[in-house]
């Protein structure tokens, strides 16, 4: 009887491979999100400037609940609740700088939760870029438009709302560790660590089974 002898060597499975199966695959990138819920946030801020303009007078206010809540035209040279209302100029490139940044973090953003701060973060500075932009009395000078009155809080527009929102958003994910890449400071570390232990436990006993 005549056994047949392979001159093939045995195949050897790949280490890499298994370890390109075991990873799991990265979280999608959330640009798309972001730029759709700024661009959400954007037009809800044009839109309600626009009414207010067209339908309010300055110093006539409209009451929603009695002296609580109401629509107040108002023309706002400062920031956000009409603070630094002297540095209309500066805001200007603050504003410009932030829509900037927030879009070079965006390209590479993994964290939805992140996308959505960051998205109403970048709604509201360009809401209040182009009232700076395009409203009187000139380029990087304009007045930016506000009308929302909540008793004695200042008067402030969507934009203003819609910054402070994510910006709160985003310093709530910060202290909880949710990463822009979509991991999470203080959960995933330990699990590497462990990981790590526990194939140094294994190679160290596959070498004393070799030695003995």
């Amino acid at each position: 009887m005549m056994v047949r002898v392979s001159d093939e060597p045995p195949s050897e499975e790949n280490p890499a491979n298994h370890a390109e199966e075991a990873t799991p695959a990265a979280p999608p990138q959330r640009l798309r999100t972001l730029l759709i819920i700024a661009a959400v946030l954007l037009g809800l801020d044009l839109l309600t400037k626009c009414l207010v303009v067209a339908n309010l007078k300055p110093g006539e206010p409209v009451s929603i609940i009695g002296d609580f809540a109401r629509f107040s035209l108002v023309r706002n040279p400062g920031a956000a609740f009409s603070m630094a209302t002297g540095m209309t100029w500066l805001l200007t490139l603050v504003a410009a700088a932030v829509v900037i940044g927030v879009v070079r973090i965006g390209r590479t953003l993994r964290s939805l939760w992140w996308a959505i701060g960051l998205g109403m973060v970048l709604g509201g500075a360009l809401g209040n870029l182009v009232d700076r932009l395009f409203r009187a009395p000139g380029p990087l000078q304009g007045h930016v438009v506000d009308f929302i009155a909540i008793g004695w809080w200042p008067v402030f527009n969507v934009a203003d709302s819609s910054i402070v929102c994510g910006a709160i958003l985003l310093v709530v994910l910060t202290v909880f560790g949710f990463e822009p890449n979509g991991t999470r400071t203080g959960r995933d570390e330990p699990d590497a660590a462990e990981d790590e232990a526990t194939e140094t436990t294994a190679n160290k006993t596959t070498s004393e089974g070799n030695t003995a």
